[in-house]
């Protein structure tokens, strides 16, 4: 028993050692959303712009669908064309191989797009009868020098007869076989303001101008009040909408009730800063003073005199692109285009 009691004295319990829990200390944590991404993204279509042959012709560097569509995407990239086109008609001399109606085809194709035809009409003993405007929309420079195609989607091509039409092209840094309009910076613009548009008209159409939010956190209403009103908000809806709606909650509170109305939300967005930021890079691009568009300043001193913008357009703009379609005059043969001076209208009194 003392040997036992002896043993029992010698081994203690032992406890094992005590864990000391620590913290971390706070550390700052730097993250960003989505992954990098290219300062060209977006734009991939509108860079490095190449030609790939199709056969027999060569296809456009970018679309010429898209380019035809992007025409009323915006109502300044539009009317800065029809400027231009309308003031070289107007200065435009007809002849008899070219009337001012296949001119100002000529030139509308050519700002458009950047690529203008003309096809060369002849007697049978070669002498030049008429020109006729060749839509640029579906004609294609051909791989072999002189050759031009008419594609129009799955019909069958026609080839017109060899040098028998005149390609007018703008420049581009890229490729020589087909022009690039000069507009393309400012394409993304243009489409940024025809979603803006599109999205405010649909946001019109939906009702969501008219729409609100029931916000009721009044303890005092039962289940009962809270069917009623859901449907007395139901049968005002429909024909004869935009009703008003009468609440009596005894014993509520004054924010127990409240109504929020989306358009307040919505109000919020950037669609105006949108429209004009959009407006001034198409301008921009066009190179038309705004006041020859009609459109209205924003500050009280206005765009200045609008016959100095005018004159100096005139001599910046239209004046070279007359000089360019001069050019048809010798691959006719003979003076088929001609302008008359560009010319201000006075203001002077007789």
């Amino acid at each position: 028993m003392k040997h036992r009691a002896r043993r029992h004295a010698a081994a203690p319990a032992s406890t094992p050692p005590a864990t000391v829990e620590t913290t971390p200390a706070p550390s700052v944590e730097a993250f960003s959303f989505g992954d990098p991404s290219p300062v060209l993204e977006g734009r991939d279509m509108l860079a490095d712009i190449e030609c790939y042959r199709n056969g027999d012709w060569y296809e456009p560097p970018l679309s010429t669908v898209g380019l035809a569509k992007s025409l009323n995407a915006s109502v300044h990239h539009a009317s800065a064309i029809w400027c231009k086109v309308n003031i070289l008609s107007s200065t435009f001399r007809p002849s008899a191989a070219l009337s001012r109606a296949e001119f100002t085809r000529l030139a509308l194709d050519f700002l458009l797009f950047g690529n203008c035809y003309a096809e060369r009409r002849e007697s049978m003993t070669g002498k030049l009868l008429s020109l006729k405007h060749a839509l640029a929309k579906y004609t294609r420079v051909g791989v072999e020098p002189g050759r031009y195609f008419f594609v129009n989607g799955w019909r069958a091509s026609y080839e017109f007869e060899p040098g028998s039409v005149w390609h007018l092209q703008a420049p581009d840094i890229n490729q020589e076989v087909y022009g690039v309009p000069q507009y393309v910076s400012a394409l993304q613009s243009a489409w940024l303001n025809e979603s803006a548009t599109l999205f405010r008209r649909r946001y019109y159409l939906n009702g969501s101008h008219a729409g609100f939010i029931l916000y009721m956190t009044d303890t005092a209403s039962n289940v009962n009040d809270v069917d009623k009103l859901r449907e007395a908000l139901r049968n005002s809806k429909g024909p004869g909408n935009f009703r008003n709606l009468f609440v009596y909650a005894p014993g509520g509170k004054k924010d127990g009730l409240q109504i929020l109305p989306v358009s307040e939300i919505a109000a919020k967005d950037e669609f105006f800063n949108i429209k004009n930021c959009t407006r001034d890079d198409v301008l921009a691009a066009h190179r038309v003073p705004p006041q020859l568009l009609g459109t209205m300043p924003n500050n009280t001193g206005g765009f200045g005199d609008v016959t100095k913008a005018a004159a100096v357009f005139g001599c910046n703009e239209i004046e070279p692109l007359q000089a360019q379609f001069l050019s048809l005059n010798q691959w006719a043969g003979e003076d088929v285009v001609s302008f008359r001076p560009y010319q201000l209208p006075t203001t002077e009194s007789k």
